[in-house]
């Protein structure tokens, strides 16, 4: 049974956590607190810090202090306090970037800065498309177009076989229809995409052609401030949020003749597939969540409800959805996308990049939106020259040789003491993780398909590994950041609001974040230094590595940076072993038959166009991305 004293400590930890009193002065200081009902926006009155305080805040802290020191502690502790008390007076809004820049580019390197001619792929076939279109089937003819890469559209816009306005309408039609069924829209641009459309026909009617991009509708992940939209981060709480200015990315494409039709769902802020309006779904299954945080980004492009989309990555957002969804995602090398104009999660891992139906389709979009713009400071000046016939077969080619390596089933021991009970709980662990065995090595299978297909393309790979490092203890470095950039949502308890309110989102990490304290994150950030040099190193030796989607690689190069680009790699066939749970909209409602796997291709620092490349000569090698969901 819990001692009184027990439950004074949890209620002390858990007001100490919704007064979002930080990790910068000792928590046991907040103590009183614990007596003391506060009202969400009332600023506390805070007792003096006492030495009996200290023992609390240290065994957070993880360290000891010696009786006779912590009386010398005092006046320093409430000076300190009494600094954070200002810090936080002052208008911090989220836009505000810390005085820090973060920078993976290591010692040495020499980036290149030369902007070259865009070099598309050859003007595709267009014979099937154009079929349906001079059918008398406006049907048949909107669902091949729904599906056309942006380089076929582009290719039709350009010659005229079809207008923007065509295409405007038909998507917008297809995200209303599907949208009940897939959760994906938040808000629609319907009245500012017919203005742009109709600018586009004009433009186009008279020769006056943009580049590949005019005409082609595309949908934003809801953290791109759009002007006269709502832009709302998926959370509950600021549906209404409204931001006087255009983001940066949203301003190029509007310059490129890109069009903007929906802004498309994200977990709530840049968390998983859950929002305000529900759980965004997966096309190819329904039943499931479409993974996130890039969630509307990759399921309305996997729908054939936009030519394009941008997402966003911090640890995963890109990458997951993409996979999930079927669809082709490009995390770009940090610092090559301005995110001037879009939510921040964690100021030196937030990336922003497109999802689309080709490794190409994303060429063509970053070509639009990398390079500085004055105002993210993280920004290289570096260029991203698209060369579709770029010579892939001179890179050096790594694979994570561990990462293929057959599955086994970890070692677990039995218990030699606790009964009944903890066998029970053992032969539960045994046969989830034989279950997770068995799902894990049937989609072995398509790893090692596609190292038989690169090495029929005359592929030579070597064998590499991921640096050893401890790239996980890195990650409360994003946690830490994401706690500062909703510091007021946490101090003001508005977090209650938001949908996900489970131990692992980001309401409860943003509690256990204020603990982390800022000499353990300045620590961490060495650490990062470290791997920097590492990974350096390790593109010493290849120039593009292939690996499977997960695993400790995906943690390690959004903590340093690296770019990557992830391809569909086939469908799970009427063999596949189950999801672990059917349940509608489970969270571990994963895989199963018909769902699809990918491959990601993770390359240099703002080696991203030749990266590219790499991945479009494996994409037109096995067709995986002209699969499509049936949607009806």
């Amino acid at each position: 049974m819990p001692t009184s004293t027990d439950a004074t400590r949890r209620r002390f930890l858990a007001v100490c956590a919704t007064a979002g009193l930080g990790h910068t002065v000792f928590p046991g200081a907040l103590l009183a607190l614990a007596t003391t009902q506060l009202a969400p926006d009332a600023a506390p009155s805070l007792p003096k810090i006492t030495a009996a305080m200290i023992d609390n805040a240290a065994a957070i802290a993880g360290i000891t202090i010696d009786e006779p020191l912590k009386a010398a502690m005092l006046d320093g502790l409430n000076a300190q306090r009494d600094d954070v008390q200002e810090i936080r007076k002052l208008p911090l809004p989220n836009s505000v970037a810390p005085a820090m820049v973060f920078d993976p580019v290591p010692g040495g390197m020499v980036l290149d800065t030369t902007k070259q001619p865009l070099r598309m792929s050859s003007a595709p076939d267009l014979t099937a498309l154009t079929a349906k279109l001079t059918q008398q089937n406006p049907d048949a003819a909107a669902e091949t177009l729904a599906f056309a890469t942006v380089r076929e559209l582009a290719e039709l816009l350009r010659t005229k076989r079809v207008t923007p306005t065509t295409l405007t309408r038909m998507y917008l039609a297809r995200l209303k229809r599907l949208d009940s069924r897939l959760h994906f829209v938040i808000t629609l641009t319907e009245e500012r995409a017919l203005k742009q459309a109709a600018q586009a026909d004009q433009e186009i009617a008279a020769g006056h052609y943009r580049g590949p991009l005019h005409g082609i509708p595309w949908g934003g992940k809801d953290l791109l401030a759009v002007k006269g939209y709502p832009t709302t981060w998926g959370a509950a709480g600021f549906e209404h949020q409204t931001f006087d200015e255009d983001a940066e990315v949203v301003k190029r494409l509007d310059a490129a003749g890109a069009i903007l039709i929906a802004k498309l769902s994200m977990g709530a802020l840049a968390q998983g597939d859950l929002w305000f309006g529900g759980r965004t779904r997966n096309p190819w299954n329904p039943r499931q969540g479409s993974s996130g945080s890039s969630a509307g980004s990759a399921s309305a492009t996997s729908a054939g409800c936009v030519a394009f989309a941008i997402g966003t990555e911090t640890l995963g957002s890109i990458s997951s959805p993409s996979t999930r969804c079927g669809v082709t995602g490009l995390r770009p090398t940090y610092g090559f996308v301005p995110r001037t104009g879009a939510m921040a999660l964690s100021w030196s891992m937030d990336k922003i990049g497109p999802i689309c139906r080709s490794v190409e389709d994303c060429a063509l979009v970053l070509s639009v939106i990398t390079g500085p713009d004055g105002h993210d400071l993280a920004v290289k000046p570096a260029a991203f020259n698209w060369d579709a016939e770029f010579d892939w077969r001179k890179l050096r080619v790594g694979f994570i040789k561990s990462a293929f390596d057959a599955p086994t089933m970890p070692e677990l021991k039995a218990p030699t003491a606790g009964g009944d009970t903890e066998m029970e709980a053992y032969k539960k662990r045994v046969t989830r993780m034989q279950a997770n065995l068995v799902r894990t090595t049937y989609d072995a299978q398509f790893n090692q398909a596609a190292l038989s297909q690169l090495t029929k393309m005359g592929v030579h790979m070597v064998p590499v590994e991921m640096p050893k490092l401890p790239f996980a203890a890195m990650v409360p470095v994003l946690e830490a950041e994401g706690a500062a950039a909703f510091d007021e949502l946490t101090r003001s308890g508005r977090d209650k609001l938001l949908t996900g309110q489970q131990p692992f989102d980001w309401p409860n990490n943003f509690r256990v974040a204020r603990f982390y304290s800022a000499v353990d994150y300045i620590q961490a950030m060495r650490a990062r230094t470290l791997a920097i040099k590492a990974m350096a190193e390790l593109f010493t030796q290849v120039d593009v590595i292939v690996t499977p989607s997960q695993g400790i690689q995906l943690t390690a190069t959004n903590l340093t940076g690296y770019p990557a680009v992830i391809v569909p790699n086939g469908l799970r066939g009427t063999d596949a072993p189950p999801s672990p749970n059917d349940a509608d909209g489970a969270l571990d409602n994963t895989g199963g038959p018909g769902t699809p796997v990918s491959l990601t291709f993770l390359g240099n620092l703002y080696s991203d166009a030749r990266l590219a490349a790499f991945a479009r000569a494996y994409q037109q090698a096995t067709g995986f991305h002209k699969q499509h969901p049936q949607l009806g």
